[in-house]
């Protein structure tokens, strides 16, 4: 009886054991990694598999970590200190050294895989800076008329135009909507292979895509507006079906 029913579970397989396998980064505070939720249920609501990663320091064990996904978001975090334009403003919290090394590892490994990422805030911009692109330490202090982007700072939410020669408008749908914001730092210069879909009404760019669409990085935080952003969640994860 034992035999047959796994039999039966082998030949008619759950939706869920074939849902794509997204890892997920973390922040990294105190010896401790931390996750916030909405990132899981953005994942889960989409339909893949979240799946939070360990921050590995071998190279080797990152290569094989990352090859066992069929995609991979990178979250939000406090400091990018490479590629850096200007000083760190004295409010930024610093990013713990061992992430930063471990999401570069992960993320240079994962991109030379060729599947799905989408790179949320401090993922944007580590993407943009791995692609040997630069990064404003402080946007509000160094870009001309830039606005408040930081909450901390007394931001707001504000809107952003969105190319419609861009992957991004394509899943979406509309070229204007209000986002959250919640960053002191920005893209400057973009990366080699990387290029601007939507800007904030200040000029700060607010989403990179490549050519194929198939790498996103967004300067807002999508997975805490879902009502307007699963679509882009349910795109990332239907890519990852196909990668």
């Amino acid at each position: 009886m034992g035999m047959h029913g796994t039999e039966e579970k082998t030949m008619n397989p759950h939706p869920w054991d074939r849902a794509p396998r997204i890892g997920i980064t973390t922040a990294y505070k105190k010896d401790e990694q931390i996750l916030e939720a909405n990132y899981i249920r953005a994942v889960e609501a989409a339909g893949g598999m979240p799946l939070i990663l360990p921050m590995l320091t071998s190279e080797e064990a990152m290569r094989s970590l990352v090859r066992d996904l069929d995609g991979l978001v990178m979250v939000g975090g406090p400091a990018i200190t490479k590629g850096l334009v200007g000083e760190l403003p004295d409010d930024l919290n610093l990013t713990d050294p061992l992430r930063i090394k471990c999401d570069e590892l992960m993320l240079q490994a994962f991109l030379g895989l060729d599947r799905p990422f989408l790179g949320i805030c401090y993922g944007m911009q580590m993407l943009n800076v791995l692609a040997g692109g630069t990064i404003y330490a402080d946007v509000q202090n160094q870009l001309a008329g830039a606005l408040r982007h930081s909450h901390s700072r007394g931001a707001g939410a504000h809107q952003i135009t969105i190319s419609r020669q861009s992957k991004l408008y394509d899943i979406l749908g509309f070229d204007r909507v209000e986002v959250n914001t919640m960053h002191m730092q920005a893209v400057d210069k973009v990366g080699q292979g990387l290029r601007i879909t939507a800007r904030a009404p200040d000029g700060v760019i607010e989403a990179i895509e490549n050519s194929d669409g198939r790498c996103l990085g967004v300067q807002f935080h999508p997975e805490r507006m879902l009502e307007r952003m699963l679509p882009l969640f349910e795109h990332f994860i239907k890519s990852c079906r196909t990668a």
